[in-house]
């Protein structure tokens, strides 16, 4: 028989204990067929007690998740019936063999549509309006649902739930009604199975999250025929209708079960969406009806899209539909395990050289310009090693940090929301724009140098050290150069709009890098204010050493052979070596 949970825990947070009475009360539910009177009598007490409770003093989760599951249980007596009610949520466990029954009664005249959705974590739950689902009545997902137009007198409605996993799967369900002059989401489908789809179908890659959805149509009444989908692009057809995208992120660093139900409730209808989610953009009849996302493995996101009427001023929403970029089911790469040991390792090793760079950077400052120019490429490198030895000229080697410099602070401002301007899709305008504030790092620093030198030291050794943080625990703030290098890898990247997250542990890591920022350059500062700004190429220390000891003839090394004298004599010896030893005594006769 298929069981379902009350309205349990609605906006609280987890805690251990609830954990573990919902895994009692799950393994309750699984091993009886039905609740006994005496489970049904107490699960009436203590729901009349709760009743009473609650209005006289603040009972802890775990109490309140138990009387929930106690009311569960009395209802789950009427076999597989799952009784709603508009705009109310419900938690319901749901089984592959017996269908939940779901129904609505007293539906008021005044509503014409009703739109009923479920939603499951990872595991795929089935909808539909027969015990027996075909593929024109029905739908599968984590995050499905089905529209119902409501003939004249009708006050009922009826939908079937089952899940495709053979365990229990915990979902959550709710209905919400729509009047005449609301528009009708996916009202005008012609792209996928169900008639009238509501749904917002999303796949994603580790680059782009794609979402699509069907047009909608206007409303109408009761027992009216729907209007015509291709009638005209007048203001009197569905031409007029305007989409608004949303996104809300869920908490970082949490895949919990009860997280997603709880906030999931925030994506579903029109007032909440419009309270809660970030509108990302507005799509109008002419545009195509799917929109790409940046790929945020690890982070969960819930996307849904409110379509406008604005004749009537009226609103509908679609099915909010919601991903963590990652599998959970996977043995390697999961989502609880993102980084491999590898990444791990170089992103650390990485940190260790960052924290040199920050508080050492400008003292070893051919080291941290080697290691920039090898970056570069062993060619371009070598030639500016050769440069800077011949010729010492500051400026071209700090052209090179300077432009580093200026790809992070270029990097950070199309991180900001100005980076999702429609005008930056073009790929000549972004690239154009990007150049420009990367090359304004090292012309305003030209006539500074050291201060150049400096700042890029500890702004990029502290970022290093970002980056590797991002390993072991999810932050925002590795995208700021992970998004520009997947818009240089990937073709189509232009088109995903790039907004993430900004939440507690990203304010945190923000506050840890400009803290290591600002020590870094302070220590640098401080360290090297007695010193000259830059060391003396080599070539000149080399030259100045040469006539010092052509000219000073109290010098030790003035006596110094020639470096060809020595390299002879050197050889000479080496020679010596493989030189057979002449024997003992005279070898010449004697004259008489």
């Amino acid at each position: 028989m298929p069981r379902y949970l009350g309205q349990v825990g609605e906006g609280r947070r987890e805690r251990p204990g609830p954990g573990r009475a919902y895994e009692a009360a799950q393994r309750s539910l699984a091993g009886s067929a039905r609740p006994s009177i005496l489970v049904s009598a107490l699960a009436l007490f203590f729901s009349l007690l709760s009743s009473s409770l609650l209005s006289a003093m603040r009972l802890p989760p775990c109490v309140l998740l138990l009387l929930g599951l106690a009311e569960a249980l009395r209802e789950a007596g009427a076999s597989g019936l799952l009784e709603l009610s508009l705009g109310k949520f419900r938690n319901v466990l749901l089984n592959q063999t017996n269908p939940v029954e779901a129904v609505i009664r007293n539906i008021a005249s005044n509503v014409t549509v009703v739109i009923f959705q479920v939603h499951a974590q990872q595991n795929s739950v089935v909808i539909s309006f027969d015990k027996n689902p075909s593929a024109n009545s029905s739908g599968t997902g984590v995050d499905k649902g089905l529209i119902s137009i409501l003939r004249p007198q009708q006050s009922v409605c009826t939908w079937y739930l089952r899940s495709l996993d053979a365990n229990q799967v915990l979902s959550t369900a709710i209905s919400i009604p729509y009047m005449e002059k609301d528009p009708i989401p996916g009202g005008c489908n012609l792209e996928f199975d169900l008639e009238v789809d509501p749904n917002i179908y999303l796949d994603y890659t580790l680059v782009d999250i794609h979402i699509k959805f069907a047009p909608a149509n206007l409303g109408y009444a009761r027992g009216a025929n729907p209007p015509a989908c291709d009638s005209g692009t007048g203001q009197n057809s569905r031409w007029r209708l305007r989409y608004d995208v949303y996104q809300y992120f869920l908490p970082e660093n949490n895949l919990s079960e009860m997280v997603l139900m709880s906030h999931i409730r925030k994506m579903s209808e029109v007032q909440s969406i419009k309270a809660n989610g970030v509108k990302m953009l507005t799509l109008t009849t002419d545009d195509k009806t799917n929109v790409y996302f940046s790929s945020l493995p690890g982070q969960g996101v819930i996307y849904n899209v409110i379509v406008w009427d604005p004749l009537w001023n009226t609103s509908a929403a679609y099915i909010p539909v919601h991903t963590y970029a990652c599998s959970f089911v996977d043995l390697v790469d999961n989502c609880s395990s993102l980084s491999k040991l590898s990444t791990k390792i170089f992103f650390t090793v990485l940190a260790v050289l960052g924290l040199f760079t920050c508080f050492f950077g400008h003292r070893f400052w051919k080291t941290v310009r080697l290691i920039l120019t090898a970056v570069a490429g062993i060619i371009g490198g070598l030639l500016l090693v050769a440069s800077w030895w011949r010729f010492g000229s500051v400026l071209l080697c700090m052209l090179l940090i300077g432009l580093v410099l200026g790809f992070l602070f270029s990097s950070v401002v199309f991180f900001t929301p100005l980076g999702d301007y429609r005008v930056f899709r073009d790929d000549v305008v972004f690239w154009v724009t990007f150049s420009s504030i990367a090359l304004m790092i090292p012309v305003l620093f030209v006539g500074c140098p050291r201060i150049l030198n400096l700042l890029a030291c500890g702004i990029i050794g502290s970022y290093s050290v970002v980056l590797a943080i991002a390993c072991y625990i999810y932050t925002s703030l590795a995208y700021i150069t992970l998004d520009l290098l997947r818009r240089i890898l990937n073709d189509y990247f232009s088109r995903a709009y790039t907004n993430v997250p900004f939440q507690t542990n990203d304010f945190i890591i923000l506050a840890v890098w400009i803290m290591l920022a600002l020590s870094g350059v302070t220590v640098q500062l401080r360290r090297e204010r007695s010193e000259v700004s830059f060391p003396p190429h080599p070539y000149l220390i080399w030259k100045r050493e040469k006539e010092r000891r052509s000219t000073n003839i109290l010098d030790p090394s003035h006596h110094i052979r020639p470096l060809r004298e020595r390299i002879h004599s050197k050889l000479l010896q080496i020679k010596e070596v493989f030189q057979k030893e002449q024997p003992a005594g005279e070898r010449t006769p004697l004259l008489l």
